[in-house]
C-alpha cells in the first residue's frame, strides 16, 4: 500500500521561491569584479533570475542544454545558476583555474551552448575559442561601461540581455531528476569525468546540510560563501542559503586576507566555509595587524586536512568553532563533517581536538562502508584502514557519457579512492589517497600526470612525483628524477620544461635527483615507500 501525499518534484527553483516570499528584503552582498560593494535582496535576485531565463529561451536554450560558466561567487554567477536550472537546462561551471587543455576538453565534452564569464577570464576564452565546438556565443557578466575590448566572437553583455526581459515567468515544471548542475572532477588521471547533478539530489542535499549538526544555517546565519562555485558545486552553500532565507556574502575574486576581513567584520558573519589556505591567509592577516574576530561563530573547513594548529587557534584564541568536512564533487558535495556529539561535551580539549582533526561523521544521507582489497567490510574501530565507500541520494551512480564504466559496486557504493578508517563513534580519517593525488590548497594535482610530463624531458629516464608537506598549500608536489645516461639536467632545466607544459601551480617546487626509484613486484613505482623516505623533507618555498 502506498502513502497517500502528494507527489510533488524537488526542483532547484523552489529554493529561490523560498526566498522570495518569505524572506523577500534578505541581503545579498557582493564584491564585485570590478572593486566596488554590491547590495540588493532576495526579492532581486529572484526577479533578474527570471528575466535571465527568459532571454535564455529567447536564444533558444531548451531542457537539457549545458551551460558553462566561468565566474566568481557574484551575485550574477549565482542568478546564471537559478535563471539556467529553473528552465530545466544545466549549469556547468568550470574551475578556471585548470589547465587550458583541460578547460577546453571539458567545453567541448559538456557541449555547452553558451559560456558565461566574468572579465576576468576573457583571455582564457580568447586563446581557447578557436578549439570550442559547440558554442553559440560568449555572455560577459558585467554592464556596457565595464564591457571589456575582446576578440571573442558573438559577445552579449550580461545586463544588456536581462534588461530586455520583464521577468514576468513561471519557472517550468519537470520531473525531479533532471539534471540541475554539472561539474568535472580535476586530480583524476586522464581527462576530467562530469558529474550531473538532478534538482533532487542538489535540494536534498541543502536540506541535509542545513541541519544543526551540519552546517546548522538559518535566516538569522549571515553566510559568507568564500569557496567557489566551480568547487563541488560551491560545497552547496549557493542552495542553501537561499533555502533558509540566510543573509549571503559573496567575496567576488577577492580572496586575499584583508578582503575576506573586511567583509566578515563589515558584514558581521557568523558563519563561512573554505579550504585551508584561504584561513591561512586570514589568520596570518589578523594576526599580523593584532585584529579580533567579534562576529564569527562557526567556520568550516574542508578541501584538505585542516592543520590540528589552525583548529586549535580559531577556537582557542578567537573563539570560533571549527567544522572539519569532507567530501568530493561527485557527492554533491558533502559527506561528513566534524560536529560533536552531546557524549563528548565533558571531554578533554585535547581529545575534543582529536575529533576535531579527523573528517567528522557522515552526514545523514550518505552510507559509508570500509572494505579491504577483497571488498570485505571492515569494522568500524578507528583502526582498521580500507577502501572508504559512500553511497546516498547525492553521491555519483555514473560519470557523464559513461566515462570510466560502471563505478559503484553490487551492492551500489563508490569507491572515493580514499583510505580511511572510522572509528566507534562513527567518526572518519583520511589516512592516504589510493590514486597519490596532491591536495594543493583545495585543488588537486595528478602526481601520475605529472610524471608523464616530466619523463618527457629529453635528459630524465624516470621520474616520481609525491605530496610533501607545505605550510600553507597544505602540499606541493616534490619531483624526484632519475637522468638519463650521459645526460647531466638541472633543476631550473626541469622546471623551465614544465612549465610550458603545465600549469603553474602543478609545477614541483622542488626537484631531487636520484640513482634509483623504488618498484613495486609489477614494476609500478613504490609511492608508499617514497612518501615514506621523504615524508620529513623541507621544500625550498618555505
Amino acid at each position: 500500500m502506498l502513502g497517500q501525499m502528494q507527489d510533488r518534484p524537488l526542483l532547484v527553483s523552489s529554493l529561490v521561491e523560498q526566498a522570495e516570499k518569505f524572506h523577500a528584503e534578505q541581503e545579498i552582498i557582493t564584491r564585485t569584479v570590478e572593486g566596488p560593494i554590491h547590495r540588493y535582496t532576495y526579492r532581486d535576485m529572484g526577479l533578474r533570475s527570471r528575466k535571465l531565463a527568459q532571454a535564455l529561451q529567447a536564444l533558444g536554450v531548451k531542457l537539457g542544454d549545458r551551460i558553462g560558466t566561468l565566474g566568481w561567487n557574484t551575485y550574477r554567477h549565482l542568478e546564471v545558476w537559478y535563471g539556467v536550472t529553473g528552465i530545466g537546462a544545466i549549469t556547468h561551471t568550470v574551475n578556471p583555474r585548470l589547465y587550458e587543455d583541460q578547460i577546453s576538453y571539458i567545453i567541448n565534452h559538456a557541449e555547452n551552448k553558451f559560456i558565461f564569464t566574468d572579465t576576468s577570464f576573457i583571455k582564457i576564452l580568447e586563446r581557447l575559442e578557436p578549439q570550442l565546438q559547440t558554442v553559440e556565443a560568449f555572455i560577459i557578466m558585467t554592464d556596457k561601461a565595464n564591457m571589456p575590448d575582446t576578440s571573442l566572437k558573438n559577445v552579449m553583455c550580461y545586463e544588456d540581455l536581462i534588461d530586455a526581459q520583464d521577468g514576468d515567468l513561471v519557472w517550468s515544471t519537470f520531473e525531479e531528476n533532471t539534471a540541475a548542475a554539472m561539474c568535472y572532477t580535476s586530480g583524476t588521471t586522464g581527462n576530467p569525468k562530469g558529474v550531473l547533478y538532478s534538482n533532487r539530489s542538489c535540494v536534498l542535499h541543502a536540506m541535509a546540510s542545513a541541519a544543526p549538526d551540519v552546517l546548522n544555517i538559518g535566516s538569522e546565519t549571515v553566510v559568507m560563501a568564500v569557496v567557489p562555485m566551480f568547487h563541488a558545486n560551491g560545497w552547496g552553500i549557493p542552495y542553501v542559503a537561499p533555502m533558509h532565507g540566510a543573509k549571503l556574502v559573496l567575496p567576488g575574486p577577492h580572496m586575499d586576507g584583508a578582503s575576506i576581513y573586511e567583509l566578515l567584520n563589515q558584514e558581521k558573519v557568523t558563519f563561512t566555509a573554505a579550504v585551508p589556505t584561504v584561513w591561512l591567509m586570514l589568520l596570518a592577516h589578523i594576526e599580523e595587524n593584532n585584529l579580533e574576530l567579534p562576529f564569527l561563530d562557526r567556520v568550516v573547513i574542508g578541501g584538505s586536512a585542516a592543520p590540528r594548529t589552525m583548529i586549535e587557534t580559531f577556537e582557542k584564541k578567537y573563539g570560533v568553532i571549527v567544522g572539519h568536512a569532507w567530501g568530493m564533487t561527485e557527492m554533491n558535495p558533502l559527506g561528513s563533517l566534524g560536529t560533536m556529539k552531546a557524549s563528548m561535551q565533558d571531554l578533554p580539549y585535547e581529545t575534543l581536538l582529536d575529533y576535531k582533526c579527523k573528517q567528522g561523521r557522515g552526514v545523514y544521507g550518505v552510507e559509508f562502508k570500509i572494505t579491504d582489497d577483497d571488498a570485505n567490510r571492515l569494522p568500524w574501530d578507528g583502526e582498521s584502514s580500507g577502501h572508504l565507500m559512500v553511497r546516498g541520494p547525492w553521491v555519483v551512480q555514473s560519470y557523464f557519457r559513461g566515462e570510466g564504466g560502471k563505478i559503484l559496486d553490487d551492492e551500489g557504493f563508490f569507491d572515493t579512492g580514499d583510505i580511511a578508517h572510522i572509528d566507534q563513534e562513527g567518526f572518519v580519517q583520511l589516512t592516504d589517497r589510493a590514486k597519490d593525488v596532491i591536495k594543493t590548497g583545495g585543488e588537486w594535482i595528478s602526481s601520475i600526470d605529472l610524471e608523464n610530463a616530466a619523463v618527457g624531458h629529453p635528459d630524465l629516464a624516470e621520474c616520481a612525483v609525491i605530496g610533501v608537506y607545505h605550510p600553507k598549500w597544505d602540499e606541493r608536489p616534490l619531483l624526484l628524477a632519475i637522468a638519463a645516461k650521459g645526460k647531466s639536467p638541472t633543476k631550473d632545466d626541469v622546471l623551465a620544461y614544465l612549465s610550458d607544459r603545465v600549469v603553474k601551480w602543478w609545477v614541483p617546487d622542488d626537484v631531487i635527483f636520484v640513482d634509483e626509484l623504488p618498484h613495486t613486484a609489477t614494476g609500478k613505482l613504490l609511492k608508499m615507500k617514497i612518501r615514506e623516505e621523504y615524508k620529513d623533507y623541507k621544500l625550498p618555498t618555505y
